[in-house]
């Protein structure tokens, strides 16, 4: 079964192999078709028969209610009342500024686990070269969900252009993302506000990945650091079950030593970027995964966008 309800993108097909292209720089109104997201998210009070015949009597229960789609009126999930809804179009809107004025292009957006989840990712014009031709480009994504896996998350995310691995742009304690609860009203310019939408955070990011790629690392090093990667509780969900984690870190050791896209670049050859690299590359393409649009949810929301994280902090240890 295909998480991907639908989406749509611009440019060179993603790395997942998923959507419908679309020409560069069109509307939001021609997006939301394309994405499959120009529907909206209506709601109902829970009701409940308490016996077994058509003739008994139906309860409501006012605490709950269910979301449901409006065009085809699939059910997404039951809530409580307390529960604020952010809509697919507000998700795309959330861009319009930044599209119009910003200097962002929308790249791709669409839809998962029919209607459950949505999302859309904008270039922000941010990029950069390390050594050797090495391109890395900043993109903001703004996902959310409606059956309680994920809070409206705003994340600023880096592509290496050579392998499209993707990495959240880690920096500090903010982690580079805002996350608003459904409990509270989504407030689009607060997020904005608080992202900081400036070069000042892209700026901090490259700081780190130039750190990185400027330090050298030896084998030991390097399996050392695969073996703390998979050794976090976190990372353990990654492999599949009859993989050991020893079988894991030797396919990363490869990944870094040669086999991996852009392993012999300057920039990662024998460096701290390029151990990191492997397990962004690991995570977006080589993961045992059901599917190409299970391995894009699990790279971006689930244990693959963990790992990721996981392998981001060991390297910062290792520049410490």
């Amino acid at each position: 079964m295909h998480l991907v309800q639908s989406m749509a993108y611009t440019g060179p097909q993603p790395w997942h192999g998923l959507g419908n292209p679309l020409q560069p720089r069109q509307p939001l109104e021609v997006w939301a078709r394309q994405a499959g997201m120009d529907w909206q998210i209506d709601q109902a009070e829970v009701r409940y028969a308490a016996g077994d015949h058509d003739a008994d009597p139906v309860h409501a229960y006012p605490e709950q209610k269910v979301l449901y789609r409006s065009d085809t009126r699939a059910p997404l999930s039951v809530v409580s009342n307390r529960y604020q809804v952010v809509q697919p179009r507000e998700v795309l809107e959330f861009y319009r500024d930044l599209t119009e004025v910003g200097g962002y292009e929308l790249e791709t957006a669409g839809v998962l686990k029919g209607g459950k989840k949505f999302w859309a990712l904008a270039r922000t014009g941010q990029s950069t070269q390390l050594r050797g031709n090495d391109e890395v480009n900043g993109y903001l994504l703004l996902a959310t969900a409606c059956d309680g896996t994920l809070a409206t998350t705003a994340q600023f995310t880096s592509v290496r252009v050579v392998c499209n691995n993707t990495l959240a742009i880690a920096l500090g304690a903010s982690q580079g993302a805002i996350k608003v609860p459904h409990r509270s009203q989504f407030d689009p310019q607060a997020v904005k506000r608080q992202l900081g939408i400036a070069i000042s955070s892209w700026d901090a990011f490259m700081s780190r990945i130039k750190t990185l790629a400027d330090c050298k690392v030896s084998p030991s090093m390097a399996q050392t650091y695969y073996r703390r990667v998979l050794a976090r509780p976190e990372a353990s969900p990654m492999p599949a079950p009859s993989a050991r984690p020893d079988r894991t870190a030797e396919a990363l050791y490869g990944l870094f030593t040669g086999k991996g896209m852009g392993a012999d670049l300057p920039s990662a050859s024998g460096t701290a970027w390029g151990l990191l690299n492997a397990v962004t590359q690991f995570v977006d393409h080589e993961r045992r995964a059901r599917s190409l649009d299970h391995r894009l949810d699990a790279a971006w929301f689930g244990t693959g966008a963990t790992l990721k994280q996981r392998a981001w902090e060991e390297a910062m240890q290792l520049v410490a």
